[in-house]
């Protein structure tokens, strides 16, 4: 049984919004920004970008969320396209980090912190 790409829930715009970038949506990126996935984390994790990367992985991970195509663009236009970059790279981040490491494991009774 496959299962479902992992996502990330943060407050986005003006809503709590759902991030998910499933492999279809992952070939999308790459194909958007013309970056291999493990080069485009690479290179964002270490704050070297391009403004496009920031606003192609968020809006792609709105539609992976459940957002209709229209909307993520919209929502990914006046969020992140007009905001300033230290607002927009946590985002895009987090979002990446999601598709390369995985959601973390749930804490259970007795995790030692």
């Amino acid at each position: 049984m496959a299962s479902e790409a992992p996502s990330f829930v943060t407050f986005f715009g003006d809503a709590t919004r759902t991030f998910r970038l499933p492999p279809e949506l992952i070939s999308e990126l790459e194909r958007k920004t013309n970056r291999g996935i493990g080069g485009l984390c690479k290179s964002v994790f270490v704050g070297d970008f391009r403004h496009v990367e920031l606003t192609e992985t968020i809006r792609l991970a709105l539609i992976g969320g459940g957002e209709k195509p229209e909307a993520a663009a919209s929502l990914a236009n006046v969020y992140a396209g007009h905001r300033p970059l230290a607002e927009v790279l946590p985002l895009a981040v987090a979002i990446l980090e999601t598709v390369f490491f995985g959601n973390p494991a749930p804490e259970t009774e007795g995790d030692a912190t």
